[in-house]
């Protein structure tokens, strides 16, 4: 699992002391740990502490390391986004893993107004970098009309005026979209039809399918087996939270790198042999009316480099 290199203390942690906090965040020994501490590694917003008895409160933003230029990393990530389409009402850029898409609103409320401006910048958020990069102009603000997951990689639609983010909201809310993702799992897939119906809690902690909730529906094709490991096309009916992720979970095939929907109700993980640092899932094709014209668009995008390399060597392994 990837070590973070920043924190923000949630209802969990608050009221910690700071050196077992730095310890099972940053996955550090005592003595590390210490070390850390000593040499001025460890912030809080912003300010180096060095008092390993300090207690840390909600909404504080933990850091780990040199302090970074925050223009540098706006810079970097806006580096990483790739801008596919753009006009006066509508964006489609590729989102790179590591980055959320937008920052969820109950985010905000349950850490505090305080830690707002500590938060790693979002793809919201520097896509205004982005777009001055190539030249265009960023006035305006630009609202995301549907999410991939942080750890999620591919193509997203953005709306650049109300108007174009309530077409486009009605056209994902509809289903009318078309979205197709590329996922490497473990197991050995099968073309299938997935149908449940998704639930907050299954019984567990996690999203799941039960008897109750919103009617999800997966269209899974093997694109090619690996011996112990598949990749798979997986073309959404719906468009739930998570729902790729579940449906492929519970068909005994977890991603290459879950871990959260990687195990049967109250059972144990699937076990991943694979080597992914992060769930291998793409946003790899989208579709959509254009908000002002009508007209018909759609984009694919190839895997990103961790992915492919993946696969490759899975492959070189058969």
């Amino acid at each position: 699992m990837r070590t973070p290199s920043s924190i923000v203390i949630d209802r969990r942690l608050a009221n910690r002391l700071l050196l077992d906090v730095v310890q099972s965040a940053f996955h550090l020994s005592r003595k590390n740990a210490l070390d850390a501490l000593r040499n001025r590694q460890v912030r809080i917003c912003g300010g180096a502490c060095l008092d390993p008895a300090r207690r840390v409160k909600l909404g504080q933003y933990i850091q780990l390391g040199d302090k970074p230029n925050s223009q540098a990393c706006v810079l970097d990530g806006a580096r990483q986004i790739v801008v596919r389409y753009v006009d006066q009402q509508l964006m489609i850029v590729e989102k790179p893993a590591g980055i959320t898409t937008v920052r969820h609103a109950d985010e905000v409320a349950a850490l505090g107004k305080r830690a707002k401006k500590f938060l790693p910048a979002t793809l919201v958020d520097l896509l205004p970098a982005a777009l001055a990069r190539d030249g265009h102009k960023a006035k305006g603000r630009i609202r995301a009309v549907h999410r991939l997951d942080k750890e999620t990689s591919g193509l997203v639609a953005l709306a650049r005026t109300p108007e174009a983010e309530s077409h486009l909201g009605k056209q994902f809310r509809a289903h009318s979209t078309g979205r197709r993702y590329l996922a490497l799992v473990r197991g050995i897939a099968k073309d299938q039809r997935i149908e449940s119906h998704l639930v907050n809690d299954r019984g567990d902690g996690r999203r799941g399918s039960g008897a109750d909730g919103q009617l999800a529906v997966t269209h899974v094709r093997i694109i090619e087996a690996m011996g112990d490991f598949t990749l798979v096309e997986c073309e959404l009916e719906t468009g739930r939270t998570h729902q790729v992720r579940i449906h492929l979970g519970e068909a005994g095939t977890p991603l290459c790198g879950e871990r959260v929907y990687d195990r049967p109700l109250h059972g144990t993980p699937i076990p991943d042999t694979s080597g992914a640092k992060r769930p291998m899932l793409h946003a790899a094709y989208l579709a959509l009316d254009h908000p002002l014209t009508g007209k018909r668009m759609e984009w694919e995008a190839k895997m990103p480099k961790d992915m492919t390399d993946l696969v490759q060597g899975l492959r070189d392994f058969v």
